[in-house]
């Protein structure tokens, strides 16, 4: 074995790195559980701490929080219907309707299970292949990654399907907001009305704050209103853990979702929400029960869930091979290893090898401690479905405006959210899909930023997407998806 490897095992096992790496995989669960609290919010909390410890340690912390904050975000949209991540909307689909049919054990340990197993083969991808990979996805230029991210819109056609005017509209209102705020290319303000508030554009997570929580605390407080039963509370705990018949259900998921969130994480900037519901999408695409997606079934959750926490480690290819972060948390890490002298990127593995595989080995024991953390706590959380709600809704409302206002140290954000709340609920009330919304507001901005770097690029000439070999893929692959899309929902409604 390459002794620099040993080292960097060695170096990452040392006990004090373990309980750093613990110690972060518990932050990272419960900051990821807040609504409105996001995972570069924790880091930036702890960072301070850093300065002080020894730099394995310091990584090793912060390595815990950032893959234990992923799958904390579950345990929110499970329990609670709103997601603590963005990551984990789409895990809310199918994760809040087992919550109320009483299985939120099996949904959390659904969840913590395929997070695991995610993040593990995003360690494997990082220790193996990282340079080839990241060698691949550097190599797209502004028209690819316009097209790779209009392979991510076309999702919404899967939304859709069921009321396409619904659909397309809620996408609609959801790329007009995106419109608000800078220019990305002009630097200019576009529809702020004067209004300097608005020239930082709408948030994503106050936007999600307001769709999920706001008409869940109103419907909450009208059903308790009305007499009607608590039906979470009620609901016995039948099962914690996946049986092996659920298990083997959930080996096709967690593959697209593993493999989809791996490679996503190396691009820089897309993220965990694109890779969660893309790998939703064409799970549900190939499953052979597509009517029990949105009802609560173990596949609309492995596949998010692995995805969302196989990001972790493909975000962390690029910014170990070249110094370039693959989200906004590896920027952050990349920051924290400056202060400690050390520079991410090529050069990391030839002056500092060591180091450089003690980073590696660090997340494998964070993927370790957050599946053994987050399953001795699955019962506790659990329990939180028994909370009378006159605690537990004042508490959320009260993290909803917290997390909101904390997000930019601005109030205007608490306005913002509250109106994204009468939003959902009228949208609710009228049935419109609030998915499409949700995803235009996560992919409106790059998409318009890509479309115009190409078309400025190339002087206005389109034929650039269709030149690209990979942009070509990917647009035939759109194609593919929306016609898929509309296939299976004609089909569906022939079996009907």
């Amino acid at each position: 074995m390459n002794p620099e490897i040993l080292e960097g095992f060695l170096q990452a096992s040392l006990p004090m790195s373990l309980m750093a790496t613990a110690a972060g995989s518990l932050l990272g669960l419960i900051v990821g559980m807040i609504p409105g609290m996001t995972i570069s919010t924790g880091i930036i909390i702890v960072l301070p701490v850093t300065f002080v410890l020894d730099p394995v340690i310091s990584v090793s912390l912060l390595l815990g929080l950032y893959v234990g904050g992923m799958m904390g975000g579950s345990f929110a949209a499970v329990l609670l219907n709103i997601p603590g991540t963005p990551s984990a909307s789409a895990t809310a689909i199918d994760g809040y309707p087992m919550s109320v049919r009483g299985e939120a054990g099996l949904a959390l340990g659904t969840a913590i299970i395929a997070s695991f197993i995610g993040g593990l083969f995003s360690f494997f991808c990082l220790y193996f292949i990282a340079p080839l990979l990241a060698e691949v996805a550097l190599q797209f230029r502004a028209p690819d990654l316009f097209s790779l991210v209009f392979f991510g819109l076309t999702i919404i056609c899967s939304f859709a399907a069921k009321s396409l005017v619904k659909g397309l509209l809620s996408a609609v209102i959801g790329l007009m907001l995106v419109t608000v705020g800078m220019d990305p290319v002009m630097g200019t303000a576009r529809f702020t009305f004067g209004e300097v508030n608005m020239m930082g554009g709408i948030h994503f997570l106050t936007a999600m704050i307001g769709l999920f929580a706001v008409p869940q605390l109103i419907e909450n407080l009208i059903s308790s209103q009305a007499g009607q039963s608590d039906e979470r509370a009620q609901s016995r705990i039948i099962s914690l853990l996946p049986n092996l018949k659920q298990l083997s259900r959930m080996i096709k998921p967690v593959s697209i979702g593993s493999i989809t969130g791996a490679f996503l994480g190396i691009l820089p900037g897309v993220g965990g929400p694109i890779a969660a519901f893309i790998s939703y999408d064409y799970t549900k695409k190939l499953s052979k029960n597509q009517q029990d997606f949105g009802k609560g079934c173990i596949e609309g959750i492995a596949a998010p869930e692995s995805a969302n926490n196989a990001v972790t480690g493909g975000a962390l290819i690029p910014m170990m091979t070249l110094g370039i972060p693959g989200d906004p948390v590896t920027a952050i890490l990349i920051g924290a290893l400056m202060i400690h002298g050390l520079s991410p990127g090529p050069l990391l593995f030839m002056e500092r090898g060591d180091f450089a595989y003690s980073v590696i080995f660090a997340f494998f024991w964070a993927n370790i401690f957050n599946l053994i953390i987050a399953l001795s706590a699955l019962r506790l959380l659990v329990k939180l479905l028994a909370t009378p709600k006159a605690l537990l809704m004042p508490s959320i409302a009260i993290l909803c405006v917290v997390g909101s206002y904390s997000l930019r140290n601005n109030f205007f954000d608490v306005y913002v959210m509250f109106f994204f709340g009468l939003l959902g609920l009228a949208m609710r009330w009228l049935n419109m899909p609030v998915v499409p919304l949700l995803l235009a507001l996560v992919l409106g901005g790059q998409l318009e930023e890509h479309l115009r770097v190409a078309l400025t690029g190339s002087r206005g000439d389109v034929s650039i997407f269709f030149t690209s070999p990979v942009s070509l893929l990917f647009l035939i692959l759109s194609m593919v998806s929306i016609i898929w899309s509309f296939y299976s929902a004609r089909k569906g409604k022939k079996d009907g």
